[in-house]
C-alpha cells in the first residue's frame, strides 16, 4: 500500500510537471522551465520513495531520493522564483549548482551500507563534506528564494504566492515527518506538488487549471488568474 501511494504520488507530480512544461513551450517563460525542473524533481524522488518501499531500501534507491529530493528540488524551484522576479542571473547558477549536485549525488560515498524498510536518514549514510552540506546550503537558499519573492510580490499575485508558500510548508512537512513511513510522506509529496503547480501557475498569469490525468480527456474546469 506504501509503495502505491509513493507511486500515485511520483505520477502525480510528474504530470503536473509536463503541464508546466507544456506552458513554457507555449510562452517561453523561463520561470516555468525552473518550475517544472524542479517538481520533475520532485516526481523521481518520489518515485525513489515507491522504489524503496517496494523493494526494500538500497544503495540506488537512496541516492536517486536523495539526489532529487535533497539536492535539487528546493533550488530548481528557487531558481524559478528568482526568474519569475526577473533575476536573470539565476539560470546559468542553477545550471551549474545543477551539474555540482547531480555530480555529489553520484559520486559521494556510503558511510554504510543502506538497507531497511524505512526511509534512511541521510547522517546515517553520507559525510557531512560535501553530500549534506551541499543539500543543506541548496535546499535553505531555494526555500528562501521562493519564500522571498512570495512575500515581496504578494500584494500583485496574493493568490498564487498564498498557493506556493504553502506548498513550500507541506513539503517541509513532509520531510519532516519522514521517520513516520513511505505513505505519510508520499501524501505530503502529492499535495506539496498540486499546491505548489497551482501557485506557479496562478503567479505566471496564466489561466490556472489542473491537467487531467488522462492525456486524451481533459474534464478540468478552467479558472482565470485575473488580479495576480
Amino acid at each position: 500500500m506504501e509503495a502505491l501511494l509513493a507511486f500515485a504520488a511520483a505520477l502525480l507530480s510528474l504530470r503536473l510537471a509536463g503541464d508546466l512544461a507544456a506552458r513554457y513551450r507555449s510562452g517561453r517563460a523561463p520561470a516555468l522551465a525552473a518550475w517544472a525542473a524542479g517538481l520533475a524533481a520532485y516526481a523521481l524522488a518520489s518515485g525513489a520513495l515507491a522504489w524503496g518501499a517496494a523493494a526494500g531500501w538500497d544503495g540506488r534507491a537512496f541516492r536517486a531520493y536523495y539526489l532529487f529530493g535533497g539536492l535539487l528540488t528546493a533550488p530548481l524551484l528557487g531558481v524559478g522564483s528568482l526568474l519569475l522576479s526577473g533575476r536573470r542571473w539565476a539560470a546559468p547558477v542553477g545550471l551549474l549548482y545543477a551539474g555540482l549536485a547531480i555530480g555529489v549525488g553520484i559520486s559521494a560515498p556510503l558511510t554504510d551500507p543502506v538497507s531497511g524498510a524505512s526511509i534512511p536518514e541521510a547522517q546515517a549514510h553520507l559525510d557531512f563534506v560535501p553530500a549534506r552540506l551541499v543539500a543543506i546550503l541548496g535546499n535553505t537558499l531555494g526555500t528562501a528564494a521562493v519564500v522571498a519573492v512570495a512575500l515581496l510580490t504578494i500584494r500583485r499575485r496574493p493568490l498564487g504566492n498564498a498557493l506556493i508558500v504553502a506548498g513550500i510548508a507541506v513539503a517541509a512537512a513532509g520531510s519532516a515527518v519522514a521517520g513516520l513511513g513511505e505513505a505519510e510522506t508520499a501524501a505530503f509529496i502529492a499535495a506539496g506538488a498540486v499546491l505548489l503547480y497551482a501557485g506557479f501557475v496562478a503567479s505566471s498569469g496564466a489561466r490556472l487549471s489542473l491537467p487531467a490525468l488522462s492525456p486524451g480527456r481533459d474534464k478540468s474546469r478552467r479558472y482565470r488568474a485575473g488580479g495576480l
